[in-house]
């Protein structure tokens, strides 16, 4: 099938793969513009870019496709080169723009979405970060026919996963990218043969996308709800506090059920220091300071008494 493929990060760059190891014709990529990235802060391209380019395959980087918008020139660019690949279908995996109906309606048998949720569960930027801080249990992927709501177009095929009691957002994140590289493979394969069922209208919940403000801990919180944003905000934003003076990163901690006023040390343990939350306690494993690496909680001196903030 000839395909163009629209996404950026390493998500998407994983399905791009799998469809060109299955031998579609891919005709051109659309992705995100170059950004500074490193502590240099140069021009990098993305993930599906570099793959795009590898492969002798076209590249358009629009940034943005309303031909009314801010950057309408880029748009009318962006469908001319549309109309010269002349894709059957277009698939979509965290592009990061969003599609006007103009996109929509160009390839003749529409457009297709990998996402990261048992739709309608989580719609939105973060599905894989917001499902671990809400605790849930099971998540999985999603191939949706788009229309112009947010992820709100019906279904071609749903399949879920189990999350491991430990999961953090870059695990989930690996192993989503798998299934859903298998996935769209498997639907473009059966397409004639799958039906189109509309999305459920009980259960839909938005997944806001991840701010860095975010980072920062609350230890009036319960501790069982800290360790799960700490797994699902791995590896960004991290967790974010202060100790004596210093911003301190907090990755990785074990709930338990000491007592104590919010942010207080409460004792040493050989893995870490236990810090008083509002309900129950947290255990901080994996730490860092400024300019450090990720460490062992007990190696950072924390001692009992102490008191943790939020700045």
């Amino acid at each position: 099938m000839r395909l163009v493929f629209a996404g950026t990060p390493e998500f998407a760059a994983r399905a791009l793969d799998a469809l060109l190891a299955t031998g579609h014709e891919v005709a051109g990529v659309l992705t995100q513009p170059d950004r500074p990235a490193g502590r240099g802060m140069k021009l990098q391209a993305s993930p599906v870019k570099q793959r795009a380019l590898a492969a002798g395959i076209p590249v358009a980087q629009p940034q943005g496709l309303r031909l009314d918008g801010r950057y309408a020139e880029d748009a009318a660019a962006a469908r001319q080169q549309l109309l010269a690949w002349a894709p059957e279908l277009m698939v979509v995996a965290a592009y990061g723009l969003i599609l006007p109906r103009w996109v929509l309606q160009l390839p003749a048998r529409g457009c297709l979405n990998i996402h990261a949720s048992l739709l309608p569960r989580w719609r939105g930027a973060a599905p894989i970060q917001r499902c671990i801080e809400a605790g849930d249990v099971q998540t999985g992927v999603t191939i949706m026919q788009m229309d112009e709501g947010l992820d709100t177009g019906a279904m071609r095929l749903i399949e879920s996963l189990e999350l491991a009691a430990d999961e953090t957002a870059a695990s989930l994140h690996d192993r989503l990218a798998e299934q859903g590289a298998r996935l769209i493979v498997q639907s473009l394969a059966q397409l004639d043969d799958l039906p189109l069922r509309a999305q459920p209208e009980a259960g839909v919940t938005y997944a806001a996308k991840i701010e860095k403000r975010e980072a920062l801990i609350d230890w009036r919180q319960d501790a069982t709800q800290i360790e799960r944003r700490l797994r699902a905000f791995d590896p960004f934003p991290g967790g974010q506090t202060s100790w004596q003076g210093e911003i301190l990163k907090v990755w990785r901690g074990r709930a338990e059920q000491g007592q104590g006023e919010p942010g207080t040390v409460l004792a040493l343990h050989p893995d870490g220091p236990e810090v008083a939350c509002g309900q129950g306690s947290l255990v901080l494993t994996e730490l860092q300071r400024p300019g450090g690496r990720r460490s062992p909680g007990a190696s950072l001196g924390l001692q009992a008494g102490q008191q943790l903030g939020q700045t």
